[in-house]
């Protein structure tokens, strides 16, 4: 292990066991909206996040705001290299919407991981991300070399600074999502996607509908099973208290309810 400590924010909470709480808002320069990805705004936004004074108040690296991305869907068009280009910028974890199956799900770890020799520790999933990781390092704060050995993917890399997160937003999703989460090392966490989820059942955002709330449940039930923690993206002041009590490990409220929200699930489970 590095002597450099823990680096990823999120990652570092649930390897402790505990609840991250994670702000979904738009990315730009003012307040680092939900926007279509913007490569130049983005790389701006993770420089306006990070915070010189803190970073020599702690004696520390890791950033007060741990920065991920969501992507565009990575189901049939494999947006391997959308990965690429974010994981290049600086980023620490990747939300990939509409993961319904194992080759999905492999293709995601795959695309934040470096190749290796096939006779490498934890090979699988080969990786098959490009070189380039100047800024990426830079942004981090570690040299070149570092930088490879922590720019892999947490659990599966012990040390890695990576988080794959997939999002389960279809009926398919959960009848493969045992197989994915048994058969593809990597995956930090499983995010509901519930809007979608629910217009599939046809009841659009109706989230307490007994079918949907099915759905929901296997999810979560499911994740338990294999050890994998489970998010929530809708938490708001009415739900997070159960959310919490329920197990759910990654909660995500969308703006502008982000900050309030975060302060009382944070007060639930006992966190500064």
């Amino acid at each position: 292990m590095s002597d450099i400590p823990r680096l990823n924010g999120v990652i570092k909470a649930l390897e402790q066991g505990q609840t991250a709480f994670v702000a979904f808002t738009p990315v730009d320069i003012e307040n680092a909206v939900h926007a279509p990805l913007d490569f130049p705004g983005l790389r701006n936004a993770l420089q306006f996040m990070l915070d010189r004074g803190q970073i020599v108040e702690r004696s520390t690296l890791a950033p007060a705001v741990t920065p991920m991305v969501r992507i565009p869907p990575n189901g049939i068009e494999m947006n391997s290299w959308i990965a690429k280009q974010v994981l290049d910028i600086g980023v620490f974890g990747i939300i990939f919407p509409h993961v319904s199956s194992v080759e999905e799900a492999a293709n995601a770890v795959s695309a934040c991981r470096y190749p290796r020799l096939v006779s490498a520790p934890r090979y699988q999933p080969p990786g098959i991300r490009g070189d380039a990781p100047a800024r990426a390092a830079r942004y981090w704060g570690l040299a070149q070399q570092e930088y490879y050995r922590r720019a892999d993917v947490w659990p599966l890399a012990p040390d890695g600074e990576i988080l794959v997160i997939i999002q389960c937003e279809e009926t398919r999703a959960i009848d493969n999502l045992p197989r994915m989460l048994k058969e593809v090392p990597g995956i930090g966490v499983v995010l509901i996607g519930e809007g979608d989820l629910s217009q599939e059942l046809g009841y659009p955002r109706d989230y307490d509908h007994p079918a949907v709330a099915e759905a929901i449940n296997n999810i979560l039930r499911i994740c338990k099973e294999h050890n994998v923690p489970c998010g929530h993206p809708h938490p708001d002041a009415k739900n997070i208290e159960r959310l919490v009590a329920s197990g759910f490990r990654f909660l995500m409220p969308s703006s502008p309810r982000t900050f309030g929200v975060l302060e009382q699930g944070r007060k639930l489970s006992g966190r500064n």
